[in-house]
């Protein structure tokens, strides 16, 4: 079991063999799910989204309109960093 430290701002690190084996990098968003007293994240990868597209009922359509938006947002996110 792994332990982390919540600060003052509600943010906790996440160490990094897991943010390794689970590919989540600077800017990489995550989904809170709250299940009864849990709370589980889900990193929304590329790998995640075609993990689910199996389960979307629109034959894979949503995800892929989500993962272009994800790809928009990427490229948004890196054209301001390589601004600054």
């Amino acid at each position: 079991m792994v332990t982390t430290i919540v600060t003052t701002k509600g943010q906790i690190v996440i160490p990094a063999r897991m943010r390794r084996k689970l590919n989540i990098k600077k800017g990489t968003r995550l989904c809170i799910e709250e299940k009864g007293d849990q709370l589980i994240l889900h990193p929304l990868t590329d790998d995640y989204f075609k993990r689910m597209a199996g389960i979307a009922s629109a034959k894979g359509k949503g995800v892929s309109a989500l993962l272009e938006e994800r790809v928009k947002e990427k490229e948004n996110e890196d054209r301001k960093w390589s601004k600054s």
